[in-house]
């Protein structure tokens, strides 16, 4: 589903973009509010909620791409629509500190949409201040820059949902692409053909091919999963998994893998690691120093979870020294990457090793439009009163953890 962009040739300049309005009701008499890096546009019917929204600026490539919904320009198709049942929108990209547009909302926000992309990290002390707060809707999935410990405790228990399974197939796709552009070295190979040099050699002696290559996968989830049914034609020798769930054995037969019991056991057996778990107490930090010198000299590790499930400085050091052949994803912690994360720089003693990217796998625009379609859809079963959710997109509900992705917690 793709949602158009607003009609309306009004305009109101702000400090992050030029901002276009809806169309109102002829009833409705529109009132603009400046908000630092928001932008508001109330009916003066009476208002139902207030949504506060966090994305990034597109600038011009939202006016190259209508279809590019997870941006403030273009705010997930959803303003016309809420604005006509007389709900209040509130977009910023302005998330960090107290003095953000994100900050100076949060007391009185209902609801509060975010993105893994851009995320507007609900802390502890913001959903202390977030008094009239109900849920909060992860526009893709993973919710971790919610804390949901707190999150149960919020206002009697928030609801936390999140659009399961609208970037599933882009993520996985994602992660065969790293794949290959690590083990065929494509980057280096690349960069040199840019700066006019051709040196065959220079390129080629760090370059594998991925057949008859073992490859394992932390969490055989969704994506997990998915992962491992894209590798099947490329003949590697074994295809493993690391999770606390076993497939089934006839999907086990499928696809040709096999359960490994102990995450140690498999990492010193894979050329090739794939990180698919979800972000939690258990998994922060979980690949550091010691758990990088279990794995198999010179294998590659690819990330497109989140971003603190690794120490930074650790896989990077493991890149310099060599015992990781390469890294590569397109998570990151904090995000955006401060310019001085050591990620962006790493590099293996050959050069190369390193296909890191901005946070893009699960937001092409095929998968915006299913993870707007799916906000739109919780919104809905909200603001409607019905509140029937789709079990799988509920993290935490009524001061519970309505999942078990997220690990055991204390």
């Amino acid at each position: 589903m793709v949602f158009a962009l607003r009609s309306g040739a009004q305009r109101l300049a702000t400090s992050s973009a030029l901002l276009r309005s809806s169309a109102l009701p002829r009833s409705s008499t529109p009132i603009f509010r400046q908000a630092g890096a928001a932008r508001t546009l109330t009916a003066s019917t009476s208002r139902q909620g207030k949504v506060l929204l966090v994305l990034y600026d597109a600038g011009k490539h939202a006016e190259d791409q209508p279809r590019l919904l997870g941006c403030t320009e273009n705010e997930l198709g959803i303003r016309k629509w809420l604005e006509d049942q007389g709900h209040e929108l509130v977009t910023t990209s302005d998330k960090e500190g107290e003095g953000s547009v994100f900050d100076k909302h949060i007391p009185d926000a209902e609801v509060i949409i975010t993105t893994p992309f851009h995320p507007g990290y609900l802390t502890a002390e913001r959903l202390a201040k977030a008094k009239k707060l109900k849920i909060a809707v992860t526009a893709g999935i993973g919710s971790d820059h919610v804390d949901l410990d707190a999150a149960n405790k919020t206002n009697g228990g928030i609801t936390v949902a999140e659009v399961t399974g609208s970037n599933v197939v882009s993520v996985a796709e994602h992660v065969i692409m790293t794949i290959l552009t690590l083990v065929r070295n494509f980057v280096p190979a690349h960069e040199q053909i840019k700066a006019g040099d051709w040196n065959v050699a220079a390129v080629a002696k760090n370059e594998f091919d991925l057949e008859n290559k073992v490859v394992g996968t932390v969490a055989v989830g969704r994506i997990g999963e998915r992962v491992l049914r894209r590798l099947k034609p490329f003949d590697c020798k074994e295809l493993l998994y690391f999770d606390y769930q076993p497939l089934k054995p006839e999907v086990e037969k499928e696809i040709g893998c096999r359960r490994v019991d102990s995450l140690e056991e498999m990492l010193g057996q894979c050329d090739v690691v794939t990180i698919n778990c979800p972000l939690h107490e258990k998994t922060k930090g979980l690949f550091n120093r010691e758990l990088l010198s279990k794995m198999k000299p010179g294998s590659w590790l690819i990330n497109t979870a989140r971003g603190a499930i690794v120490v930074k400085e650790d896989v990077a050091e493991a890149v310099k020294s060599g015992q990781l052949r390469g890294y590569g994803g397109d998570v990151w912690f904090p995000q955006p990457a401060p310019k001085d994360h050591p990620l962006r720089y790493a590099e293996g003693p050959w050069g190369g090793g390193n296909a890191m990217v901005p946070h893009m796998s699960g937001t092409s625009i095929d998968a915006q439009a299913r993870y707007a379609a799916g906000t739109k859809a919780i919104l809905d079963e909200y603001f409607s009163g019905r509140h029937n959710y789709k079990p799988e997109d509920l993290i935490v509900r009524n001061g519970d953890y309505a999942t078990k992705a997220y690990g055991q917690r204390k």
